[in-house]
């Protein structure tokens, strides 16, 4: 395969590495270089298998009209974009494009969520999540924090009681990630915690969806496909 990589920072570097390793062939370019979306046309993508998004809200949905208008594929790892997510489903479909989206590509993470709906079918608990990043993750809370606030309060809600979820963010120096989901009862308390150590993780989890979306077209979340990889 060849992937172009976009974004150049921390994980979009690990992407890259990852993808090297795996035998992909790689192009990576930072988001100074691919203002507006600028450089992905029809001929910079020929030959692209999957493009990889690891930049900014704003940039990545530029990312994807351009990828998606040629009926390319790509994989979203930026988070903070998801109020144009219906708009990239239907053009993803109306030319025939790949797009695979996530808030975590850490298959760690994905038993997160699922370990977290299993908590939050606890009655009589109160729920918070902690979330915790370097300084320069422009969202907070994170797409992470919020998905596991989504599936507690989804999964309270079936049990009849209508709570929000407190989300608490923390940006300190060059953290890695984590996310903690607390659940305090009047007896005790619980907590989920996972802690990012290495960025390969996230890069690892990336790639390999790069290598599930290949020669297909559709959308999906990764929630729905890690399983498959």
């Amino acid at each position: 395969m060849l992937i172009l990589v976009l974004g150049k920072g921390k994980t979009g570097s690990y992407v890259a590495q990852v993808a090297s390793e795996r035998g992909h062939g790689v192009r990576a370019l930072d988001i100074t270089e691919n203002e507006g979306a600028s450089a992905l046309t029809a001929p910079s993508l020929a030959g692209v298998d999957v493009v990889i998004d690891f930049t900014a809200p704003e940039a990545a949905v530029q990312n994807m009209r351009a990828v998606l208008a040629v009926g390319a594929r790509i994989v979203v790892g930026t988070t903070g974009w998801y109020a144009h997510l219906n708009e990239m489903k239907a053009l993803a479909i109306r030319r025939g494009g790949g797009l695979l989206y996530g808030t975590n590509f850490s298959i760690g993470v994905q038993k997160l969520f699922r370990l977290t709906a299993e908590l939050a079918k606890l009655d009589g608990y109160t729920f918070s999540i902690t979330e915790t990043h370097h300084v320069t993750k422009l969202d907070a809370p994170s797409g992470t924090a919020i998905t596991l606030r989504e599936i507690v309060e989804a999964e309270q809600a079936k049990i009849g009681v209508d709570t929000t979820v407190q989300v608490i963010s923390h940006r300190i120096a060059d953290a890695n990630g984590e996310h903690i989901v607390t659940a305090a009862g009047p007896d005790d308390l619980l907590e989920l915690r996972h802690n990012v150590n290495s960025r390969h993780c996230l890069a690892l989890g990336a790639v390999r969806a790069a290598e599930w979306l290949n020669g297909k077209e559709g959308v999906w979340d990764f929630r729905d496909i890690f399983d498959q990889l």
